[in-house]
C-alpha cells in the first residue's frame, strides 16, 4: 500500500527523483518484510530463552487431608544429666575450685561471712585446674589482667573475644572475668575470652573442665549414674490407656545424661492416633528431684524433651523444648510433611549419600546432622581428639587433659572458624528434600491446683514410696501432655512448573503468535531451507563436475566450445532490468534484448473466418444498384 501511495503521488506531481523512488518500491518491500520477519523472529527467540531459562521451576502445592496419623517419637532428659550424689567423687575437686573462685570474685562463702581471701591463700591450694585454665579479672580493658591463681597481674596477648555480646559492661570492670587459653606448643600464641557476666564466665569455665571430667568416665559408669526411667517417670497414659517404662526407650546424650523416647519403633512398631485432644495423646508426670541437681553446671530446673520422627536424631541441646516444674505443659502438634524436588530444580539432597561427610549418627540424613559430623571430622583432623559432645568416629577418642593438653585451644579456634563458616561445612552440607514437621503450640497451667495439692502429693509419693522415703514436692514434679490438636495431615510439595510437553505447546504458541506457524509450516521450512538448499548445492556440484567432465571430454578431442552453446535464463536474461518482479503489464514495456530476434506472432488463420453465400445467383437488385 505504501508503494502504491509513493506511485500516485509520483504520477501526479511529476516530482524530480519518483521515478527513481517507484523504480525502488520493490526493495522497499523487501526491506520492511526483512524487518517484520526479524522483529518476529527476535520476539520468538527472547520469548523462547525465557521459557528455557524458567523450565526447571518449581510450584508448590498444599494438600490437606484428614485422616488417622502415625504419633511422633517424644524424647524426654532431665535438664540435669546426672545425679550430683552420684557425680561428687569426680567433681570434688572442680567444685572446690569453682567455690574457692566464687568466694574470691563476690565473697561467696558458705556458712561464712563474705570476706574476700587473699591471693597467699589460692597459692596455698593451687592445683591443675587454675594451672590449665587460669581465671583472669580484666582491668580497664587495658589488656592487663590479675591471675586469680597466681596473684600476678600481666599483659594480655593475642585476641580479645566477648562470648556474651557485643554490648561493653557498664559497671565496674573489675567485674569483667574470663579465661585465658594459649597453644601448648607456643605460649604467645594466646586468646582470651571473657563475658559481661560473672555467672556466664563461671559456667563456662566450669563445663570446659566438666566435658574434660566426663571423657575420661566410661559409658556403663555414666549411665549408671544417670537417672533410670523408674526415677523419671511417675505416671504414663497414652490415647486413654496406660504405659509404663517399657513403652519408652533409652539412650544416652553426653550432654544430658539418660535421656527416653516414648514410641522410638525400636520394636517395628509405631504407635498411631484417630482422635485429636489432650485426652488422646501422651500424658506424663516426671519426677525432676531438683535437690540432686549439680549447682554449678545447670541453673534452672524442669526437663527437656523434643518431638522427632523415629529416624531423625533428637538434637536436644538446639531444639529442645523445656518445661517447667510445678506445671501442667500442653504441647498440641500439627503435623506437616514436605516434598522438595532435587536437583536442577533446588540443591537439596535425597539420602545424603551424595555429601562426602561421615554420618556419625546411625540415623536419616538432615541438615544438622552433617554440620556437627562436620565439625567432628574437622576437630579430629585439627587437634587429634573428638569433642565430647558429640559422637565419636571410628578409631578416635575424646579429647583429655592428659593426652591432649591443647585441646581446649584447638577447640576454641576451631570453633571460632565454624561459626565464621571458614571451615566449608555450611558449604557442603545442604538440607534434605524430604522431611517431617510437627508445629508445637505450647500451654502452661499451674499444677497442682492449690486445692488438690495435698492430696495428690500424698497419693504420688505413696506411687513412689517404696523407693522415695520422703514426701513430694510439687517443684520436683513436672505435668507434660502432648496430643495433635487436629488430625489434619498438610502435605506440601514441589512439581515441575514445566515439563517436555508443555515447553513444545508454549514454543508453538509462540510461533503462532508472532508468525502464524504450524507444525506444518515447521516442515515447510525446514524443507525449504535444508533439504531444498542441499539439493540445490548439490545440483550446482553436479553441474560442474559435469561441465569438467565435458571440458575434459572436448580438451582431449581438440574441440572448443562454441559461444551459441550459452544459454541465457532466469536472471541472467538481460531485459529483466527492474528490481520489482514482472507483472503482465509491465512485461509488455520490457524493451526487447540486444542481438535477439523480434518474437514474431503468425498470423491467424483467416481461411476459418471467410463467408460462403447460400446463393448461386445474385438478386437482381443487388445488380441493379451495382449498375447504378
Amino acid at each position: 500500500t505504501l508503494s502504491e501511495l509513493m506511485r500516485w503521488y509520483c504520477l501526479n506531481t511529476n516530482t524530480h527523483g519518483c521515478r527513481r523512488i517507484v523504480v525502488s518500491r520493490g526493495r522497499l518491500r523487501r526491506l520492511l518484510w526483512i524487518l517484520l520477519t526479524l522483529s518476529a523472529v527476535g520476539l520468538i527467540l527472547w520469548q523462547c530463552a525465557e521459557l528455557l531459562m524458567n523450565y526447571y521451576s518449581a510450584s508448590v502445592s498444599v494438600t490437606v487431608q484428614f485422616q488417622k496419623l502415625p504419633f511422633p517419637a517424644v524424647t524426654i532428659c532431665n535438664i540435669n544429666p546426672y545425679k550430683y550424689s552420684a557425680m561428687k567423687e569426680y567433681l570434688s575437686e572442680l567444685d572446690k575450685e569453682t567455690k574457692k573462685a566464687l568466694e574470691t570474685f563476690y565473697g561467696f562463702s558458705e556458712g561464712k561471712s563474705k570476706v574476700r581471701r587473699s591471693v597467699d591463700e589460692w597459692n596455698s591450694t593451687g592445683n591443675e585446674f587454675f594451672q590449665q585454665i587460669p581465671l583472669l579479672k580484666v582491668e580497664d580493658f587495658s589488656r592487663m589482667a590479675t591471675d586469680l591463681h597466681s596473684g600476678q597481674k600481666r599483659k594480655i596477648e593475642g585476641s580479645v573475644f566477648h562470648k556474651d555480646s557485643s554490648i561493653v559492661n557498664s559497671g565496674d570492670s573489675n567485674d569483667i572475668i574470663g579465661f585465658q587459653l594459649c597453644d601448648a606448643n607456643n605460649s604467645s600464641d594466646c586468646a582470651l575470652y571473657t563475658f559481661s557476666s560473672g555467672v556466664n564466665a563461671i559456667q563456662e569455665w566450669y563445663k570446659l573442665h566438666y566435658m574434660n571430667i566426663m571423657a575420661q568416665i566410661p559409658l556403663e559408669t555414666k549411665e549408671k549414674l544417670s537417672y533410670s526411667a523408674d526415677d523419671l517417670l511417675l505416671t504414663c497414659f497414652f490415647d486413654g490407656l496406660s504405659c509404663d517404662k517399657r513403652h519408652f526407650t533409652r539412650f544416652h546424650h553426653p550432654l544430658h545424661g539418660n535421656c527416653y523416647t516414648f514410641n522410638s519403633g525400636e520394636n517395628g512398631t509405631i504407635l498411631s492416633t484417630s482422635t485429636g485432644g489432650s485426652e488422646y495423646g501422651l500424658q506424663v508426670v516426671l519426677y525432676i528431684d531438683e535437690a540432686d541437681y549439680n549447682p554449678f553446671l545447670v541453673t534452672s530446673t524442669g526437663a527437656k524433651i523434643i518431638v522427632h520422627d523415629q529416624n531423625e536424631y533428637p538434637f536436644i541441646e538446639d531444639i529442645g523444648t523445656e518445661i517447667e516444674t510445678a506445671a501442667a505443659t500442653s504441647i498440641g502438634m500439627h503435623f506437616t510433611r514436605s516434598r522438595k524436588l532435587s536437583k536442577p530444580y533446588s540443591d537439596c539432597t535425597e539420602t545424603g549419600a551424595d555429601i562426602p561427610v561421615e554420618n556419625l549418627y546411625n540415623k536419616s540424613y538432615s541438615l544438622q546432622i552433617c554440620l556437627h559430623s562436620c565439625f567432628q571430622k574437622a576437630m579430629v583432623q585439627s587437634c587429634g581428639c573428638a569433642q565430647y559432645a558429640q559422637p565419636l568416629p571410628a578409631g578416635a577418642e575424646y579429647c583429655n587433659y592428659k593426652k591432649n593438653p591443647n585441646w581446649m585451644y584447638c577447640y576454641y579456634r576451631l570453633h571460632e572458624k565454624f561459626v565464621k563458616e571458614q571451615l566449608g561445612c555450611q558449604q557442603i552440607c545442604k538440607d534434605a528434600c524430604s522431611f517431617k514437621e510437627w508445629a508445637l503450640t505450647t500451654s502452661i497451667a499451674q499444677w497442682p491446683s492449690t486445692v488438690s495439692e495435698d492430696w495428690m502429693l500424698r497419693v504420688l509419693s505413696w506411687d513412689k514410696g517404696q523407693k522415695l522415703n520422703k514426701k513430694l514436692n510439687k517443684t520436683d514434679l513436672a505435668n507434660l501432655m502432648v496430643f495433635y490438636k487436629d488430625l489434619n495431615e498438610r502435605f506440601i510439595s514441589e512439581n515441575p512448573a514445566n515439563t517436555l510437553v508443555i515447553l513444545l505447546s508454549n514454543f508453538g504458541g509462540q510461533l503462532g503468535l508472532w508468525m502464524s506457524c504450524s507444525v506444518v509450516c515447521v516442515i515447510e521450512i525446514v524443507e525449504v531451507f535444508f533439504i531444498d538448499s542441499l539439493s540445490i548445492v548439490m545440483r550446482r556440484q553436479w553441474q560442474k563436475a559435469k561441465k569438467w567432465w565435458n571440458d575434459r571430454k572436448r580438451g582431449s578431442s581438440g574441440k572448443a566450445p562454441q559461444a551459441s552453446d550459452v544459454e541465457r535464463q532466469g536472471h541472467d536474461n538481460p531485459v529483466c532490468i527492474d528490481e520489482d518482479l514482472p507483472t503482465f503489464t509491465t512485461a509488455l514495456r520490457l524493451p526487447l534484448p540486444q542481438d535477439s530476434p523480434l518474437p514474431r506472432t503468425p498470423p491467424p488463420n483467416y481461411s476459418t473466418l471467410r463467408l460462403e453465400t447460400a446463393f448461386t445467383e445474385q438478386l437482381p437488385d443487388t445488380l441493379e444498384l451495382g449498375q447504378h
